[in-house]
């Protein structure tokens, strides 16, 4: 290609979306030379709880000072339900120049994008959509040399095996209640303990106060070392020196990028469930990639995939053909 391509990669800002639409972006970036923008969507007032069908015209309906406007990108990445009702719109804006990506399953007419990434546990299908077990992810085997390199003197004086604990909470499908966590504080204490090994700690925004008090307390005494949410996230740095990570079943990013980072994966149940999450398990326990947790630290061989790359690849067909 003579030159660089521009690549945005838009969202509302929440981690959930922001990460899959980056790290898809950055993927492309790997392939082909590109330029990539993150663009964050807001709406006015209440906007953003409407249906896209109720937001016909929605560059107006943005805040003031918003940097989505022309000249468009050659590439739109978008994830997340605030993203629609501009998605739907960018084929005729820039008047069929700029390829339109949607990852997630957009539960609205297909046809507007080039490239639905949509994960398989949803059970979409059509001539425009890839299925990817997860969501794209921004972990690489670079991101996570880097991170490990930083974070040595935290990480590396730690017993092994070392354990990643990536801890979620409260979604529409799960929650993490007090009698859960308490349960789960001591089913790890036991495991970590039985192993000789330490347990590294990071929970999510949507973990409930009580919930991370009850743990921390419970797994403060171990080896090892909780993220209180101050300074920089030492999150890619506990994947890269991890022996095995424990992934509570609530987060479909947090298992993916798991997983993917090659690493052992042991799945932790939490209150509630659906079928959706259901089969993104099991595809991930088919693949070899992940178990659930029997109150031991398993340390099997773990399976790398690259969903993402896949993902990537496919987008650069796509710009391939539209190439003159």
């Amino acid at each position: 290609m003579a030159r660089p391509l521009t690549l945005w990669a838009v969202s509302d800002d929440k981690a959930g979306n922001a990460g899959p639409a980056l790290g898809l972006a950055e993927a492309v970036a790997r392939l082909i030379p590109a330029r990539v923008e993150t663009r964050t969507v807001r709406w006015k007032g209440r906007m953003d709880r409407l249906p896209w069908f109720l937001n016909p015209f929605p560059l107006a309906a943005l805040e003031e000072g918003s940097d989505i406007r022309p000249p468009w990108p050659d590439l739109w990445i978008a994830a997340g339900r605030a993203t629609l009702p501009l998605s739907l719109h960018l084929k005729s804006w820039s008047r069929g120049r700029t390829r339109v990506v949607q990852i997630q399953n957009p539960r609205t007419p297909r046809g507007a994008f080039d490239l639905v990434v949509a994960p398989r546990h949803d059970q979409i299908s059509g001539p425009n959509v890839l299925p990817v077990t997860g969501s794209p992810h921004r972990v690489t085997a670079e991101r996570l040399a880097e991170a490990a390199a930083r974070f040595a003197p935290l990480t590396d004086p730690l017993p092994r095996p070392r354990a990643a604990l990536l801890v979620g909470g409260k979604s529409k499908t799960h929650d993490l209640s007090d009698a859960r966590a308490r349960t789960l504080a001591a089913d790890l204490r036991q495991a970590v303990t039985e192993a000789g090994g330490s347990l590294m700690t990071t929970f999510s925004r949507r973990t409930p106060a009580s919930a991370r008090r009850i743990l921390t307390e419970a797994l403060s005494g171990l080896p090892g070392f909780i993220w209180d949410g101050t300074g920089e996230n030492p999150y890619f740095a506990f994947l890269a020196a991890a022996d095995v990570v424990l992934v509570t079943e609530d987060s479909a990013n947090m298992a993916t990028e798991a997983a993917s980072s090659g690493r052992p994966v042991l799945l932790l149940p939490l209150d509630g469930g659906s079928d959706k999450f259901t089969r993104l398990h099991e595809d991930l326990i088919a693949r070899g990639a992940a178990r659930r947790f029997e109150g031991r630290l398993d340390l099997f061989p773990g399976a790398p995939f690259d969903e993402t790359g896949r993902a990537a690849a496919a987008i650069v067909g796509l710009l391939d053909q539209s190439a003159p």
